[in-house]
C-alpha cells in the first residue's frame, strides 16, 4: 500500500481540473499542464480533489500508483504556484547574464556559452553570480538547471563551478609537499 498514493490532492480555489481522452488536463491562474494517464491506475475528480488509486491488483500499477499521485499533486502546484530553482556561479570572472531568450555564461572557457532558454521557462539574474530559473512544469525546470549546471559542474578543490542554492560540495584537500 502506498502512503502517498492513499492521499487525495486538494485542488485549490481557481483551479479546474478535467479528464478526457486518457489526459488529465489541471488549468489554474499560472496556466495550464497536462498528463498523459496510465492505464494501471484510476483516476477521478471529485468533491473538490483528485484522488488516484490502482484499478487492478498487479506489481506495476502498485508501482506506478504514488508516482503517479506526485505528479498529479506537481500539475496542481505548478500551475498555483510555480517552481523554481536558484543556481550559484562561483570563481573568478565566472559570471552569468540573461538577454532577453538568451543566457550568456562567461565560464573560464575561450568564448561564451550562450544558452537558449526554452518555452514556458524564465530565467532572471539578479546578480553576476546568481541564475533564477522558474516555471510552472516542474521537470522542465529541473530539467533547465541540470543543463545549465553542467557547463561547469562544481569542482572539490576550489569549490569553483555552478551548483545548487543549498548544495553541499565535498571539499577535498590538495596535494602535500
Amino acid at each position: 500500500m502506498s502512503r502517498i498514493g492513499k492521499k487525495p490532492v486538494a485542488i485549490p480555489s481557481g483551479v479546474t481540473a478535467d479528464i478526457a481522452n486518457g489526459v488529465l488536463t489541471v488549468k489554474g491562474p499560472k496556466g495550464t499542464l497536462t498528463l498523459s494517464l496510465v492505464d494501471d491506475i484510476a483516476y477521478a475528480v471529485e468533491d473538490g480533489t483528485i484522488s488516484v488509486k490502482p484499478a487492478n491488483d498487479t506489481k506495476r500499477a502498485r508501482a506506478f500508483w504514488g508516482m503517479q499521485r506526485t505528479l498529479v499533486s506537481n500539475l496542481v502546484t505548478g500551475v498555483t504556484q510555480g517552481y523554481t530553482k536558484i543556481l550559484d556561479i562561483t570563481g573568478v570572472g565566472y559570471r552569468a547574464n540573461a538577454q532577453g531568450k538568451n543566457l550568456k555564461l562567461q565560464l573560464g572557457y575561450s568564448h561564451d556559452v550562450d544558452f537558449a532558454v526554452p518555452e514556458g521557462i524564465e530565467i532572471k539574474t539578479p546578480d553576476n553570480t546568481t541564475v533564477e530559473i522558474s516555471g510552472i512544469d516542474k521537470q522542465k525546470v529541473g530539467q533547465v538547471a541540470a543543463e545549465i549546471r553542467r557547463w561547469r559542474k562544481p569542482e572539490p578543490y576550489k569549490g569553483k563551478g555552478i551548483k545548487y542554492r543549498g548544495e553541499f560540495i565535498f571539499r577535498k584537500e590538495g596535494k602535500k609537499k
